[in-house]
């Protein structure tokens, strides 16, 4: 198999195979963005928790990461394949299971464990903040939702936007889970490819859409990165900053 790799007519049947794989390559992206909107929503929210001085919040948020943390993506996935439909059927008193698009549940799959991880970047970012700073805006009148919506959460995620895209490189990296059920996404479109005629080509053509998807995010990464190790410069004011702030 590996003596075909450079055979110019394995490449022609790939290439004209391409139809499926960026078929796949479409659904990847979708439950790709859709999964990363739902674990940086949960995530917030669950990040906010695990800082608030309410017991149970911060109960609720420890037994869910410790929870996803700890059990694999593949076996998540595979339940709520598995029991979701049954759970809804009860759900919504049905008269037989009710069936989710391949779309949804890896959309759902990813979105929900990524939460976890992000959650806890959340808190980083957040305990980072000054505790002064949530007592003054209390004292200034604020709510503690409009304190952490106004104050403290803009500062950060300026703090945490690294490892935030850094998850989200990771959730493009696991939206492979779908291949396991039948998900239609680029890793089973890329499968079957090689399952039928037995080339290697069509691993080859999903590395390179995965690095197309992958490559920019990591470019982000590092951007951001260096840009947060950057000395911050001194806004100027004309007749108020001094002239070796403005030089510096």
């Amino acid at each position: 198999m590996l003596d075909g790799l450079l055979d110019a007519k394995r490449w022609e049947l790939t290439l004209a195979s391409m139809g499926d794989l960026w078929s796949g390559f479409g659904l990847t992206l979708k439950v790709v963005f859709a999964g990363l909107a739902l674990s940086i929503v949960l995530g917030t929210i669950l990040g906010v928790f695990s800082t608030t001085r309410s017991n149970v919040l911060r109960a609720i948020s420890r037994v869910y990461v410790e929870f996803y943390q700890n059990t694999p993506l593949p076996v998540q996935v595979f339940f709520m394949y598995m029991a979701g439909p049954k759970i809804l059927q009860v759900i919504l008193h049905t008269d037989s299971p009710v069936r989710t698009s391949a779309f949804a549940l890896g959309a759902i799959g990813v979105g929900l464990y990524h939460a976890a991880y992000i959650s806890e970047v959340i808190r980083t970012g957040i305990e980072s903040v000054p505790r002064g700073q949530m007592e003054a805006a209390l004292s200034q009148g604020f709510s503690r939702i409009q304190a952490y919506g106004y104050i403290i959460l803009p500062q950060t995620f300026k703090v945490i936007l690294p490892p935030l895209c850094n998850q989200a490189l990771n959730l493009v990296k696991n939206s492979s889970v779908l291949a396991l059920i039948a998900g239609g996404d680029l890793m089973y479109n890329a499968d079957g490819f090689v399952s039928t005629y037995g080339y290697l080509q069509g691993y080859i053509m999903a590395c390179v859409l995965y690095f197309i998807i992958c490559f920019p995010l990591a470019l982000l990464v590092q951007w951001l990165e260096a840009r947060s190790k950057r000395r911050p410069r001194a806004k100027v004011i004309p007749g108020v900053t001094p002239e070796t702030a403005k030089e510096a």
